[in-house]
């Protein structure tokens, strides 16, 4: 194991193409975004192809949980077609927003692939397009390695601003154990191989709760956001989250939670599996970079 762990450190990079705590278990409280602070969230988009994208009601209401937030990291993106999400983000835009997008690319050890993606609003967040990449995975650890970019925020002065990586990420349902375990890895490999950039914030649909973290929840001063709450749209599972050293990252500021696509659209369970059998998960940080 510890031969296949050191492999990460080889090759971190292929490139591809391209103050309290507050609970919003609900996400109905979710206030207007403010130049201070940056939220990001998680979403898995559960098959997000041509056939949800056929489904009207279901584009306006993904379009309407992205406007939400300054950057989204989106997991199961399954699609043949290279349309779908510059589809998707002219929805988004359809009401003045300008977001962008980056995507990574098609990823699984079966016929069935999945692509990574992140979202943003460029009018509150820039994005280092030198530093998009998937992760080097050797030792065939992950069925579908993370895809990694390194953002910034553009509401404050540069020399100020808040700079992060953040890892999007899938596991497997049926390899949680060694696949956690392999994040583990990752994100020391990427602390390592980019010391210039201290905060990383791995996220996405782990199908693990902070329980199961195992090694990926003993690393130094490793932190998350969601605790104590269900992620997934049936509420009986914690599948999603963002992970991050609480020491480096200080720009969190403790806001986090679990928009909840019923209760925030007015939907029935039912309707809202039509958009996805996860629900987003989100945290505030701070635009401006902290003072070590």
């Amino acid at each position: 194991m510890i031969q296949k762990r050191n492999t990460w450190l080889l090759a971190v990079f292929t490139a591809v193409v391209i103050n309290s705590l507050t609970i919003c278990a609900s996400g109905a409280g979710l206030e207007q975004r403010s130049p201070e602070h940056v939220r990001i969230a998680s979403f898995n988009i559960q098959v997000f192809g041509t056939s949800k994208m056929a489904k009207a009601h279901v584009v306006d209401t993904l379009a309407k949980v992205i406007r939400n937030f300054d950057v989204v990291a989106i997991q199961e993106v399954r699609a043949k077609s290279n349309d779908v999400i510059p589809s998707f983000v002219k929805h988004v835009n359809a009401d003045g927003s300008s977001y962008q997008y980056v995507i990574g690319p098609r990823l699984g050890r079966t016929v069935s692939k999945e692509q990574y993606t992140f979202l943003y609003d460029t009018r509150r967040i820039e994005v280092d397009t030198t530093s998009v990449g998937t992760m080097h995975d050797p030792g065939d650890r992950l069925h579908r390695p993370p895809l990694f970019v390194r953002f910034r925020s553009r509401m404050v002065p540069p020399e100020q601003s808040f700079t992060f990586w953040m890892i999007n990420i899938h596991t497997d349902p049926d390899e949680v154990p060694e696949e956690v375990d392999a994040l583990a890895d990752a994100f020391l490999a990427l602390k390592i191989a980019r010391p210039d950039e201290d905060d990383i914030i791995l996220l996405g649909d782990l199908n693990a709760a902070p329980k199961q973290f195992d090694r990926l929840g003993t690393l130094d001063n490793i932190s998350w956001a969601v605790s104590g709450t269900t992620t997934n749209t049936r509420r009986t599972k914690t599948y999603d989250n963002l992970i991050f050293q609480r020491t480096t990252t200080r720009e969190y500021t403790g806001r986090w939670g679990v928009l909840d696509l019923q209760s925030t659209y007015g939907l029935s369970l039912k309707q809202a599996l039509e958009v996805s059998d996860h629900n987003p998960v989100w945290a505030v940080f701070t635009a401006h970079e902290a003072r070590r």
